[in-house]
Formats: C-alpha cells, structure tokens, sequence
C-alpha cells in the first residue's frame, strides 16, 4: 500500500511582519561593502617670504615660481623695514592667520626679522636664512656685517633721507647697486632693482636684537654667495655653525641676491627645508 506522504503546509506570516522581513532581506541585498577609510590629503606647508632692505617682495619672484611649480602655497611678505622689532611684530600678526606647518624664509636683514617673528610660534617647522642675519642678543645687522672682513656698503650708500618723524632711511646709490647688491645679475635688471628698492632706516640697521632668537629652537638652513659685497661670507658660514644648521650651501661667484640669479639653488634648500 503506497503512503501519500501529506502536503507541505506553508506557513502564513501577519501582512506587518512579512512587509518588515521582506524589507530587511533587500536592505542586506543593497548594501554595500564597507568602504576603507580614506586618508587624509598630505598638504604642503606653506613658505612665507621676507625680503630685506634695498629690496622688495618681487625679488622672490623666480624662487616663487620653483616653488608653485611643486605645489607649495608662499605668500611674499611686504616688510617695512623700519625696525627689527616693529617688522618682527608685523610679520608675526601675518603668520598668526596661517593654518598649518610653516617654513619661513629672510633674506639679509630679513634674517633678523624671522629670528624674532618665529618665537612662540610652533608652526614654524623650519628657517631659511637666504644671505640672511641670524643673531644673538645684543647684535644688530651693522655689527654682525662687520665681524669679519669684507661688506663694502658703507661705502655705497646715498646720502641718508631725513624723516619727518625722525630718523633717516637709507639707500644705496644707485650707480654702485649692480656691482654691490647684484653683481651676478644682468645689468639692466639690476639698474631697474636700483630704481625700486626700498629703504630701511638707519636705526632698523643698528637696532639690538631682543630676546631668544627662534634659531635656537627651530631646524635652520643657510645659503648665501661666495662674493656677496654686504654680508661677507665668512660672517655667513660662522652664523650658520653657531646656528647648528642642518644644511648650508655656499653658492660659487653669487652676490647678495642669490635669490634672484640661483633661484632653483635657494627653492631646492626651502622644499629641503618643508621635507623635513
């Protein structure tokens, strides 16, 4: 006698809970994998820089363009040169809106301003000095120029501008520029940068520098001309070995505008610099 097996019953759910299950079977059917977590972007730190007396922010411009061309955001200070102190105060308030890791960079009396502007400022990663003063307490950029042999500014120099509030600014004449400031620049450009440099006051020159220099605290980095006229070299190479630096480049036959006739050399020591 064959046994019928009985039907299979199937089991009805209430209309709520099928729509609820039916909805959880598409939810896992929809959803996707969980994505990794994507890093956040590496972002360049950006380089502020400051140029010093007898010149302006355009004197950056070719290392500005080595330094765009790599993707790091600059930003060319207009110092005023008044005064170390005063300067140092201005070039502060202006890193104080930069978000992020900073590599700051002076040239020639630019060197005293960032040793000062940097202090208490931890975003301030690195400092380039580009022919530039780093002083101890008590220095100014007159007595530094002159521990050793060789500055023919003085020399140079115009007839000083009285103020109207008092004090001078000075200039340097501008038929002896080409061959004191930027000897290894073209002739005509040179008489141009003569036409527009800007002056710094006579006292900006001698003013004492306050306070513990930021070079003490912070990674430094050292490049400036064998034949510059206005800082010799030897008093660069000695301040950038009392500085401890971590690289120093003297380039072979350049003034004091190593900045504007090697700027691929002065753009590789500030991206040295912002690797670090």
């Amino acid at each position: 006698m064959n046994r019928i097996s009985p039907p299979h019953r199937r089991m009805r759910l209430p209309a709520g809970l099928a729509v609820i299950a039916m909805a959880c079977v598409m939810g896992l059917a929809a959803a996707p994998a969980a994505a990794a977590p994507t890093p956040a972007p590496q972002t360049k730190p950006t380089v502020v820089l400051v140029h010093g007396a007898f010149a302006g922010s355009s004197s950056w411009n070719p290392v500005i363009s080595q330094l765009a061309g790599e993707g790091y955001p600059v930003i060319a200070v207009a110092n005023p040169l008044r005064g170390v102190k005063t300067d140092a105060a201005y070039v502060a308030d202006v890193l104080k809106t930069i978000q992020g890791p900073v590599v700051l960079v002076g040239h020639s009396y630019g060197g005293l301003v960032i040793s000062a502007a940097a202090t208490g400022n931890d975003n301030v990663k690195a400092l380039v000095y580009v022919a530039g003063f780093a002083p101890e307490p008590g220095e100014s950029g007159a007595t530094l120029s002159a521990k050793f042999p060789g500055s023919t500014l003085s020399q140079t120099l115009a007839p000083p501008v009285p103020l109207t509030g008092g004090g001078n600014d000075i200039y340097i004449q501008q038929d002896k520029y080409w061959k004191q400031f930027a000897a290894d620049v073209p002739e005509a450009q040179a008489k141009d940068m003569a036409a527009t440099q800007r002056p710094v006051t006579q006292a900006g020159l001698s003013e004492p520098f306050q306070g513990e220099p930021a070079w003490k605290s912070i990674p430094t980095y050292f490049i400036y001309g064998s034949l510059d006229k206005n800082i010799p070299a030897q008093v660069h190479a000695f301040m950038a070995q009392r500085a401890g630096a971590k690289q120093t480049v003297a380039v072979d036959g350049a003034s004091h505008v190593v900045m504007i006739s090697h700027p691929q050399e002065v753009a590789k020591m500030i991206t040295d610099a912002a690797s670090q």
